[in-house]
């Protein structure tokens, strides 16, 4: 478990260090894109570099996209809690950030839109993939991983959803409404996919497909219940898709 830690934390410290230099130079009280862009630059590094560490590997299997994480369950907890825990500081610290995350009711309501929009994110891949093997679409996960997989999922993707459709989406909301906002949300969600789609990995365009489809719902998902409702379906989708189960 420690070299997978160790290894990728010293890949990532530097962009990292470098980021966070940036971020504290930009003065709060004005226009917050920047500030947004470079939490979501950080992010994109963080995400990306897991799949040199080894801590995931994606492909597709003809046009099914196809991830599986780490089999060490701890690896997935320490990593889903470090996440929570930045997210947490980062959310405290810039009070200005905070306020454009509109979280939404935490009611059952809010809890079926998530699971439902989750399902239906994860529907066409999940369909397509009743024609593949499973052994192209990269193997089965032993069960005694689902736990820590699940909460992962749900623990990197609201961090995920926190920038993208708390912090970004709100911005963009007040200079072109609501819908303009989410269609550009969903468009820059997939588009922040390209270089892991193209170059960390050679997934392509299965996954920038997928990526647009699941980063539109969330965005709309927003607009009607909130990043809450929109956080519980990115992470149902993903747990769905590296789970093996289908």
């Amino acid at each position: 478990m420690l070299p997978d830690l160790s290894a990728y934390t010293a890949r990532v410290l530097p962009g990292l260090l470098s980021v966070a230099v940036c971020f504290t130079l930009v003065r709060p009280g004005r226009d917050p894109l920047l500030r947004i862009a470079l939490l979501i630059l950080g992010f994109l590094l963080l995400r990306d570099a897991m799949t040199p560490a080894g801590l995931w590997r994606l492909g597709a299997a003809g046009p099914v996209p196809w991830l599986r994480f780490t089999s060490d369950g701890r690896v997935l907890v320490i990593l889903g809690v470090a996440t929570v825990a930045v997210t947490a500081l980062v959310l405290r610290a810039d009070r200005e950030l905070s306020a454009l995350v509109r979280w939404g009711r935490p009611d059952l309501p809010t809890l079926g839109w998530g699971l439902g929009g989750g399902l239906l994110a994860a529907a066409p891949v999940l369909l397509l993939a009743v024609f593949q093997p499973l052994s192209e679409r990269g193997g089965p996960v032993s069960p005694a991983v689902l736990p820590a997989l699940a909460f992962f999922a749900l623990a990197g993707n609201l961090a995920e959803e926190v920038l993208f459709r708390g912090m970004l989406q709100e911005h963009l909301e007040r200079r072109h409404g609501p819908v303009r906002a989410a269609l550009l949300s969903g468009l820059l969600f997939a588009a922040c996919h390209s270089f892991l789609a193209s170059t960390v990995t050679d997934t392509g365009r299965p996954l920038l497909l997928f990526t647009l489809h699941e980063g539109l719902i969330c965005a709309f998902l927003r607009n009607t219940r909130g990043v809450a409702a929109a956080a519980l379906a990115h992470g149902l989708a993903v747990f769905l898709l590296g789970s093996g189960l289908f």
